[in-house]
């Protein structure tokens, strides 16, 4: 089996737009405020959805927070998927 981009386990809590809250969502890592998955938006923006679909999709998101998880999981997977995000660093 070949893996892919989804494959490939991120470490959401190196990112500061990310909080793990004991009895918030399992515990689960969500970005900070909300109760949103950050695999939820990463993994919709490698099946095709854009930026601009996502902003929609999740209205409390701006497109600067998305366009900076996009970038995170990249750089954690060791790819370049938004290239002016990734020149800053981000996350």
């Amino acid at each position: 089996m070949v893996a892919t981009r989804s494959d490939i386990a991120i470490d959401w809590m190196a990112c500061e737009l990310i909080e793990q809250v004991p009895g918030k969502v399992s515990g689960q890592p969500v970005v900070r405020g909300t109760r949103i998955f950050p695999d939820v938006i990463v993994n919709s923006y490698d099946l095709g959805d854009s930026i601009e679909e996502l902003s929609e999709g999740f209205p409390s998101l701006t497109v600067e927070t998305i366009r900076r998880l996009i970038d995170f999981a990249d750089g954690q997977r060791g790819h370049t998927g938004i290239p002016k995000a990734s020149r800053l660093g981000w996350c």
